[in-house]
């Protein structure tokens, strides 16, 4: 049996009246953990090898905190809270960062972005999806959506609301992991599976979807989609938004560097370098046409905005005379065109 893994968690979640695992919550997911942990564990779990959920009893619970006493006495600790639980417990093994099989599998790397251990396009997500069940999430926790009416009657008999929050396959970031050094001030617009960097605040209107999220520090006011990674300084205004990989985008990644400003109700289809600027209400995709100016705003050549991806120093604005959409920068012309080939 191998000794290593490249992630190991213990959890608590919820299953439907089927046994179906409808989330998991991981209150200290390792990533590489030490060989002596999962040497100390394999034999009373039963793991071999391989990406593994295995279900485990309170006795069980308690087995393992008596083995990691003297190996992690973190774990240990957490293994020995678990051993008082009453709902259903879950150990999953990661081998390898392979492609996902399980529920408890999706919630373990969900977790792992929302706990900074690893940053947004650093784990392998395909199959997500189908392994996250569409949920209610509600003031009990989450239901089974064909089990949520049965669970609303039962409320009301008891006098009782039961109050659905949303219906969606990813829960609220909060209600899992808050991460150090943030200011968020509505809860429900991030997503589990969102990375948040200290020194980040999440305005009202602000969003950052699962497998995104941003370096911090940094102002966020606008939307950071799937895949969008945000850079140190970097600020998105209200109402912007950032073209994910799940909104048109493709596999392009999209990035804001260090020192950026996308301004109110603007929008990037593509990556942007370090200091580069977005006007207020202009969206520039891939293929918008873009007047190349030099520092003396005298035009070097019109491409399309792919070609200025990554650049660094850029302000991006719409001419307010003619609707062209013009791109300015500190370069001369001859650094500008070198730039622009280098790139190519």
């Amino acid at each position: 049996m191998s000794t290593t893994l490249f992630s190991l968690a213990f959890g608590v979640g919820t299953q439907n009246r089927e046994g179906a695992w409808l989330e998991v919550f991981y209150a200290q997911p390792l990533l590489n953990p030490a060989a002596e942990i999962v040497a100390a564990i394999a034999p009373i779990l039963g793991y071999s090898e391989g990406n593994q959920a295995i279900t485990f009893t309170t006795a069980q619970a308690s087995q393992l905190a008596e083995a990691l006493r003297s190996v992690d006495a973190a774990q240990a600790k957490l293994l020995t809270r678990l051993a008082e639980s009453h709902k259903p417990l879950v150990a999953t093994l990661l081998a390898e960062d392979g492609q996902l099989s399980s529920t408890p599998e999706a919630y373990l790397k969900l977790h792992l972005l929302s706990h900074r251990l690893v940053k947004p396009h650093g784990l392998n997500l395909a199959g997500i999806f189908p392994l996250l069940p569409n949920v209610a999430w509600t003031s009990q926790g989450a239901i089974d959506l064909a089990e949520l009416a049965e669970h609303q009657l039962e409320a009301r008999l008891r006098g009782e609301l039961l109050e659905v929050f949303s219906v969606d396959k990813f829960p609220k970031m909060t209600d899992y992991v808050v991460p150090a050094g943030v200011r968020i001030a509505d809860a429900a617009r991030l997503r589990l599976g969102a990375y948040v960097g200290e020194g980040t605040t999440v305005m009202h209107e602000g969003f950052v979807n699962f497998n995104a999220g941003t370096e911090g520090p940094g102002m966020i006011e606008g939307r950071v989609s799937a895949g969008v990674f945000v850079g140190k300084g970097s600020d998105l205004g209200g109402g912007c938004s950032t073209m994910g990989t799940l909104s048109g985008g493709g596999n392009i990644v999209i990035k804001v560097g260090e020192g950026c400003l996308i301004g109110a109700n603007a929008g990037i289809g593509i990556p942007l370098g370090d200091r580069n600027t977005v006007e207020s209400g202009l969206y520039v995709t891939a293929g918008t046409k873009v007047k190349l100016l030099d520092e003396n705003n005298q035009l070097v050549k019109v491409v399309k905005a792919r070609d200025l991806a990554g650049q660094p120093d850029l302000l991006f604005r719409r001419n307010s005379e003619t609707g062209a959409v013009e791109c300015k920068t500190h370069k001369s012309a001859i650094e500008l065109n070198e730039a622009l080939h280098a790139h190519n």
